[in-house]
């Protein structure tokens, strides 16, 4: 049996933890950053967990995590 692959960009944009839970970054932080409060600004500074919906699809793009 082949081994299952890795899809690369979700690799990249992703992080599986010790138990489980997925982490991503926060949307809206890559411009237009001037017209934004500092206060949301340091909301979307750190990571983010992913919704529960969505994480049957993303632990299928993360086989080895």
């Amino acid at each position: 049996m082949p081994k299952t692959k890795t899809r690369r960009a979700a690799a990249k944009r992703f992080k599986i933890t010790g138990k489980g839970k997925v982490l991503r970054r926060h949307a809206k932080m890559r411009h237009l950053l001037a017209c934004k409060s500092p206060k949301k600004r340091r909301g979307l500074r750190g990571v983010g967990s992913v919704a529960a919906a969505d994480m049957g699809r993303i632990q299928a793009m993360l086989p080895g995590g």
